[in-house]
């Protein structure tokens, strides 16, 4: 079965960063909208840049220190979902597992700055390990522009493409998934995705439920 290097970004504007902060911190004690989460496993979460504080301080504070402007349709930082197919993490040991992150971390560092980080956290706690990275969208001049960061569709084909690139260097068997501008699919937010796995695992759910109700409730018939 095929495996693919995933690389996703998320853009925020305004200032929405503490349930994003609560959620990648895990600093709920439950989470009813996300029931793939099992509690009892967040102690192996790890991170690889530590948050300094509240992420809205830190964002806040690197916009000032850049002295930028803002818009109310500004967007002031961006959440970076890195992970992989299931099936690439099978049989893999916790610190292959830190090591894959490792090195995908470092390929976001080199593009967005470390200094522009406000947090990189792997949780291992739901059913796929993966990684939430983000960062200040400043450019190198110091200007908030995730524009010219992220760019447009064709932008976000040269990052897959160099992202894979990056990682097949280490992992040859990873391989490049279709790009969305050549399939036209559009971009589905990662909360709208799982919820939508949750109600489709529901329906599954209350189908077989009703499927064995229904066998219950048949009387038996010999063939004779």
């Amino acid at each position: 079965m095929a495996q693919h290097a995933i690389l996703r970004f998320e853009k925020h504007k305004g200032n929405p960063a503490r349930p994003l902060e609560a959620h990648h911190e895990r600093q709920k004690e439950q989470y009813a909208s996300n029931p793939d989460i099992d509690t009892s496993r967040s102690k192996y979460n790890f991170h690889i840049v530590k948050p300094e504080g509240r992420y809205y301080h830190f964002i806040q504070n690197r916009i000032e220190q850049a002295g930028c402007r803002t818009r109310k349709d500004s967007t002031r930082f961006v959440d970076t979902l890195v992970t992989a197919s299931p099936e690439f993490f099978k049989g893999k040991s916790p610190k292959e597992i830190q090591a894959f992150f490792q090195r995908a971390a470092d390929f976001l560092i080199g593009r967005v700055g470390r200094e522009n980080i406000v947090s990189a956290v792997v949780h291992m706690d739901e059913k796929t390990p993966h990684l939430h990275l983000t960062f200040v969208p400043l450019t190198k001049d110091n200007r908030l522009c995730a524009k010219e960061i992220i760019g447009n569709r064709a932008n976000l084909t040269k990052w897959q493409d160099d992202f894979h690139a990056y990682m097949v260097e280490k992992y040859p068997d990873l391989e490049r998934g279709e790009s969305a501008s050549r399939t036209g699919r559009k971009h589905i937010p990662t909360r709208l995705f799982k919820q939508a796995v949750s109600l489709s695992r529901q329906a599954r759910a209350i189908e077989a439920t009703l499927d064995g109700i229904y066998k219950m409730s048949r009387p038996n018939v010999q063939k004779i």
